[in-house]
This record gives C-alpha cells, sequence and structure tokens, in this order.
C-alpha cells in the first residue's frame, strides 16, 4: 500500500524546512523501501496571493484525500492588513476544523548535545523530556460570538468567547491519559478553574476521566504557576494537558527550554488518527530565504508522521537516530550553534540528516 502524503509548505521559511523534510522521506523511500508519495498544495498567504484565499478548496480536497498531512508554516507581516478572514492563519485553523483535527501532541525533548543551547542551567534541564496534549479544535480560538463593535460609551471593544462543551473535554482527556500509561504514568492537567467557570468544568470532567486511568497519577495546576514551573522545575512534568490557548502559550515556552523552538515537532490528530504534522514554530519572516532556518523540528515531523499515522515505529526511529548521529557530528543550524560545532545551512543539515539516514542501513 501507498501512503499518500499531502505537503503544504506554506510561508516564509516554510517551503525551505519542508524541502529537508521531504528529502528524507524520499531517502526512506529510495533506501528503506517505505511505499510513499507526496503531492503539494498551497495553504496562507501563499494561497491568498495566488488565489484569493489563504485555503483553497483544492488544498481541502488534496488533505481529505491524503493519508497524513505535513505543513510548513503560515503568516508574515505582508498579510497582517487583510481582514481577519482571510489572513493566513485562517487556513491553518480551516485545516484544523475541517479535518476536525482536535488532539495536539508537542514533546518537548532536550538532546544531550544541546545542553548548552538552552537558556536554563544544564543541571535545570538535562533529561528534559515533556509531552504537552493541547487541544486544538474548540476554546477561544473558535468561540462564539467573536468580533469587534463599539461599546456604548462610544469606545471600540474587542471579545472572544471561551467555551468547552463536556464532550470535548472528555475526548482530550482520553488522549492524554492514554499517553501518560506509555510514558510515566504521569498527568498534570492545567486550567484556571479558580477563575474561569470554563475551566472549573475542564477540571471536574477530567478527574472523571481520570477513574478510567488509575494506574495514572493525575495533577492539577493554574497556568500561571504552570508557565512558572517550566522555568523553575520543568522536569516534574512528564505529560501536561491543557486546553487551546494555554497549550500555544505553554508549549511555546516548554520549546525553549531544549535550546530552540527550532527543534519541536507536533501532531495534530483526529479520532482514528489521521494527522497533520508540523513544526511548533511560526514563519519566521525575518530569515526566510535566508538559508539558515533549523529544519529538525520538521524532519522530525515526519517521525511523529510515520509514528502515529502509520504505525511505522521503525523508520520513525531511523528518522530519531539520523538526528541525533547528526548532531553528535557537530552539525548546527544558527538557532543551536555554540563554539567548537559547525554551523550550517537549512539545506546541509537536511543533508548530514539523509547522510546518517543512509549510514544506517
Amino acid at each position: 500500500m501507498t501512503l499518500k502524503i499531502a505537503v503544504l509548505p506554506g510561508d516564509g521559511i516554510g517551503p525551505e524546512i519542508v524541502a529537508e523534510a521531504v528529502k528524507v522521506l524520499n531517502a526512506l523511500r529510495d533506501d528503506f523501501g517505505l511505499q510513499v508519495e507526496t503531492e503539494e498544495a498551497l495553504i496562507g498567504g501563499t494561497a491568498y496571493d495566488a488565489t484569493g484565499t489563504p485555503f483553497p478548496a483544492e488544498t481541502l480536497k488534496l488533505s481529505q484525500q491524503a493519508d497524513a498531512i505535513l505543513l510548513g508554516a503560515v503568516g508574515g507581516p505582508k498579510w497582517e492588513p487583510l481582514d481577519y478572514s482571510v489572513r493566513p492563519e485562517r487556513g491553518l485553523l480551516g485545516l484544523r476544523s475541517e479535518l476536525s483535527l482536535f488532539a495536539n501532541l508537542r514533546p518537548a525533548i532536550l538532546y544531550p548535545q544541546l545542553a548548552a543551547a538552552s537558556t536554563l542551567k544544564p543541571e535545570v534541564v538535562s533529561g528534559l523530556d515533556i509531552l504537552i496534549v493541547r487541544e486544538l479544535n474548540g476554546g477561544i480560538y473558535f468561540g462564539q460570538p467573536r468580533g469587534r463593535r463599539v461599546n456604548a460609551q462610544g469606545e471600540r471593544e474587542g471579545y472572544n468567547t471561551l467555551v468547552y462543551s463536556e464532550s470535548e473535554i472528555r475526548r482530550i482527556a482520553h488522549v492524554a491519559f492514554e499517553a501518560a500509561l506509555k510514558r510515566g504514568k504521569r498527568l498534570c492537567s492545567i486550567d484556571k478553574a479558580n477563575v474561569l467557570e470554563c475551566t472549573e468544568l475542564w477540571r471536574e470532567v477530567v478527574i472523571e476521566v481520570s477513574k478510567d486511568y488509575p494506574e495514572v497519577a493525575l495533577s492539577h495546576m493554574y497556568v500561571d504557576n504552570a508557565s512558572m514551573q517550566l522555568v523553575r522545575n520543568p522536569k516534574q512534568f512528564d505529560v501536561m494537558l491543557t486546553d487551546n490557548m494555554f497549550g500555544d502559550i505553554l508549549s511555546d515556552c516548554a520549546a525553549m527550554l531544549t535550546g530552540s523552538i527550532g527543534m519541536l515537532p507536533s501532531a495534530s490528530l483526529d479520532k482514528d488518527g489521521k494527522g497533520m504534522y508540523e513544526p511548533i514554530h511560526g514563519s519566521a519572516p525575518d530569515i526566510a530565504g535566508k538559508g539558515i532556518a533549523n529544519p529538525i523540528a520538521t524532519i522530525l515531523s515526519v517521525a511523529m508522521l510515520l509514528r502515529y499515522s502509520f504505525n511505522d515505529g521503525a523508520n520513525a526511529d531511523r528518522i530519531e537516530q539520523a538526528v541525533v548521529s547528526a548532531l553528535d557530528a557537530g552539525y548546527r543550524t544558527a538557532d543551536i550553534y555554540s563554539e567548537a560545532t559547525q554551523k550550517v545551512s537549512t539545506a546541509a543539515m537536511g543533508d548530514a540528516i539523509v547522510s546518517a539516514l543512509r549510514a544506517s542501513r
């Protein structure tokens, strides 16, 4: 069976980093017999420029027909003046919504070779291995009503709605508990139940779901404390369960513990395991076209794609080990470079990982 992957490079550095991930897929096909084919489509600002919409119907159709989606990044200052309805981010949110990608998995792992690249002391972050499970299809990013208006006093107002149904909370909680079972059997649910009624319900439902997982130790933490604890003592966490907005913020914070946001992949899954895979960083328009972006997060996203959507742990392991081998050999892009290592371009890092992959045959 040939696996079909929809490739959506997107904006900014997206095309550069996705090109390196496709190199890895091609190496697995040519050297390891992976039955895979890829097809590209437009999304985000580049899609708007070409078609007048950030999420063309052709992109949706390809994504629906594909077995998995590999995404680069969307957005940039060029498109910020556009109406909210056609900004690049609407393409990404539309993809998540149309494909019901409700479960976002964001690992934050510190590779030993990069301990010095973290802004925290090595003893604080060495051995870091956290999985953040973020609800992706609901919450304040999707809640209605939303908009802007002029109030009775003649002032401009912006308003958004934070809303979660019991079923939405329950399904993401099951994903988090299942993940915890396969790891350290510890789950910390993040909320703001002392202030927000929506997250008070979140906590109640998570506690109810926990009764199905007696082997998992459940704890709760307010989001402001969680952000502090991620910096103070991040290794206390195993699996963190969060809502959409909290997860968006906390996962970027966790990314910097690992030395660079350019190191972290992510998976966004539906109820059947079909997913979209992307680096957690943005389009980085300030470095787009310079050939200095770090492609590792995107390459590791391919490993997640194979592991979660295709149940291909062997090839996922090969990719992850090839990344380790390239780091062991001293190759570094600018964001993780330090003395006594070799600074390389985006393409050269991709080539180093492909070479390590082929050497493992």
